[in-house]
């Protein structure tokens, strides 16, 4: 069982930036692809960014040059750093981690609760 907690959303003027984090936590796996989603009142969850294991990275074209998703596997962790911040980029941004289950020999999927990012015109 893999364990995910976002921190730092926030209200943000537009223009702003935020650094989201993501801490994984559990037993008996291994990290691969993580991702951020955005998830718009009312709307469908959508992938804006996606680092693998060896680190390559891809944005969505909505977040691309003002986004930048980095991770640190001596700690667990994803971060999404968030600049140049507009009021659609409003909502709740949930970590999503591919991991292989070492005891149950298989890829899984774990999901984080979301953090609520506001941002002001």
């Amino acid at each position: 069982q893999v364990h995910l907690m976002e921190s730092g959303g926030g209200l943000v003027q537009a223009g702003g930036s935020l650094k989201l984090s993501c801490a994984t936590s559990g037993t008996a796996f291994r990290l691969t692809d993580m991702s951020w989603y955005h998830q718009s009142p009312g709307q469908e969850r959508d992938e804006v960014a996606w680092i693998t294991l060896s680190g390559r990275t891809n944005y969505a074209a909505s977040v691309e040059g003002r986004f930048t998703i980095s991770r640190d596997d001596s700690k667990g962790m994803v971060y999404l750093q968030m600049n140049s911040l507009k009021p659609e980029d409003t909502g709740i941004y949930y970590c999503k981690v591919h991991v292989w289950n070492i005891g149950a020999s298989r890829y899984e999927d774990y999901w984080g609760k979301g953090t609520q990012v506001t941002v002001s015109s």
